[in-house]
């Protein structure tokens, strides 16, 4: 057997048991599409007859390159396999693999299940055995395995022998309270691999608890397991699984484990970036910044220093280049940047340098304005923006003469008390003064529609030659800051932005009132995505 990694995908069964995540049947199919593209072996569906969402999606499966898999556990003591409605749901999906999970922790058997040892290996055997007779692929999930070896190695690895004898194709040793350090996890992979269980029908399964499952992961590779279990973006319950967004980046990009993962294509990786934000629009979260490889900041250089060694050679400070994931390099602008960052940021920006441009000048105000609770190395668009002020590179594509905000809270025809906002705003426009009015209603206190999304629904409504821009973009994070406390407090709010280009931008408006601020911040949105389409004043 060809010696290579299979990428096993958990998002749409443990990552959907994150707190505050649950997916509809035609999301978990976007997903598994996605999952598809990127070039994982295998995706786990979900546990069919657990719930409705579940059943539905195996009941419409989306058609896969990869091996669609349907989650359970092994039968019940008491009953056969072949009579357990359990089990026979998870079989009734009708797909090719079936992962089963069972004990392998002695304490658990005893305590969670309160059957005798033997029985647990005997339902493992029977349950395994009764899947590869009905000629599908077995994969043994063992449960809380490091654990248990480490409590009884005999029994946990027995438990292993029945599964593997039975004829499971795959054996994944699970960390599941993900408390084993890495190197426990490469010590133990390979004290099971001696023991019979060979490596290329070995998978490991960590959870993120100590901050490790990543490293965990890499480490039972080393060790000799070949089919790795992850989610994109590391969801998982308590503090999420292995992060596969992450491991599919090193393991293809790492010149000690990109042999193994050869179905990982230089266009999927490309793509792996906009496939973790697109997983974040779908749980309506906002991207973590400090993903490694796809996070904003993974490849954003804010101190001068290492802003000038960037400039002269981006291996100085990068151990991959962002382009391979789809990300870019950023060259924050802050109260720590010097004129490397400076000149870096103008570059990327497109921007030309009038001869005799103050940078200094430039330089003075974003720190100065950093004083008063700006943060431009967060807020791109916004310093680009100032920095075209200076340069007299700034266009002037509207003026907003004024703008009000009216916050009113009454009953609807239910008698349901709901919050009213109502955003008038005006603007300039080659002359002509246009107003803008606009509602924005939240029907129940959980529904989060209020001022700021009255005000920019305003402000985009009818903004003439230049609508056609403002129609192809949208807000997707909204963020509010307190700088300063007691009374001179002093509000930031930053706001990310989106449109069908597959641009993203951010922009940052600072007062003491949170509706000027967000104003501020739309404004600026709006004015570097004018720019971006090559709008003309």
């Amino acid at each position: 057997m060809t010696d290579r990694l299979y990428l096993y995908d958990t998002t749409l069964r443990d990552g959907q048991q994150t707190q505050g995540v649950q997916f509809s049947a035609s999301e978990k199919t976007e997903i598994a599409t996605m999952l598809d593209a990127l070039g994982v072996d295998y995706i786990e569906g979900g546990w069919p007859g657990a719930n409705p969402t579940d059943s539905e999606f195996f009941d419409k499966p989306p058609q896969t390159r990869a091996t669609l898999t349907a989650f359970g556990m092994t039968k019940r003591a008491g009953r056969s396999a072949g009579n357990d409605e359990v089990l026979a749901a998870v079989i009734n999906a009708g797909t090719d693999s079936v992962c089963l999970v069972g004990k392998t922790h002695d304490f658990h058997v005893r305590e969670a299940l309160g059957i005798t040892l033997d029985e647990n290996i005997q339902n493992i055997a029977a349950s395994i055995a009764h899947i590869v007779g009905l000629g599908r692929e077995a994969i043994f999930d063992a449960e809380h395995f490091f654990d248990g070896w480490k409590a009884n190695r005999e029994y946990a690895l027995s438990c292993l022998i029945a599964a593997r004898d039975a004829g499971a194709r795959w054996v994944v040793l699970c960390d599941t309270n993900g408390g084993t350090l890495p190197h426990e996890v490469e010590a133990i992979t390979a004290e099971v691999i001696a023991a019979g269980i060979p490596g290329d029908r070995l998978g490991i399964h960590t959870h993120d608890d100590t901050g490790n499952a990543v490293a965990g992961s890499l480490a039972a590779i080393r060790a000799g397991a070949r089919q790795v279990q992850g989610t994109l973006n590391g969801l998982g319950e308590r503090c999420g699984n292995a992060n596969l967004t992450t491991l599919i980046a090193t393991l293809a990009l790492k010149p000690e484990f990109a042999p193994l993962v050869p179905q990982i294509s230089t266009d999927a990786l490309k793509s792996l970036q906009k496939i973790s934000r697109r997983l974040d629009e779908i749980l309506n979260r906002a991207p973590a910044p400090n993903a490694p490889y796809v996070g904003a900041s993974a490849f954003a250089h804010k101190a001068g220093l290492h802003a000038s060694a960037i400039v002269k050679n981006p291996a100085t400070y990068e151990h991959v280049a962002p382009e391979t994931v789809g990300n870019a390099r950023i060259i924050p602008m802050s109260n720590q940047a010097g004129q490397s960052n400076l000149r870096a940021r103008l570059r990327d920006a497109g921007l030309d340098i009038p001869e005799g441009a103050d940078l200094a000048a430039i330089l003075t105000e974003v720190k100065a304005r950093e004083d008063q609770g700006y943060a431009y190395d967060v807020a791109q668009a916004s310093f680009e923006l100032l920095a075209r002020r200076h340069l007299g590179l700034l266009p002037s594509f509207f003026d907003v003469e004024r703008y009000r905000v009216i916050v009113e809270r009454r009953r609807n025809a239910m008698g349901e008390q709901i919050s009213v906002s109502e955003a008038v705003v005006t603007v300039q426009i080659h002359g002509q003064r246009v107003m803008s009015v606009s509602e924005s209603h939240g029907e129940t206190d959980s529904d989060d529609r209020g001022p700021v999304n009255a005000l920019w629904r305003a402000l985009g409504k009818d903004l003439g030659a230049y609508q056609a821009s403002i129609d192809d973009m949208w807000l997707v994070d909204f963020r509010v800051r307190i700088t300063q406390g007691g009374t001179e407090a002093v509000t930031r709010v930053t706001i990310d932005s989106e449109d069908g280009q597959g641009n993203r931008w951010s922009t940052v408006g600072v007062s003491p009132n949170i509706v000027d601020a967000s104003f501020e911040a739309l404004h600026d949105a709006i004015v570097w995505k004018l720019i971006r389409d090559g709008a003309r004043p």
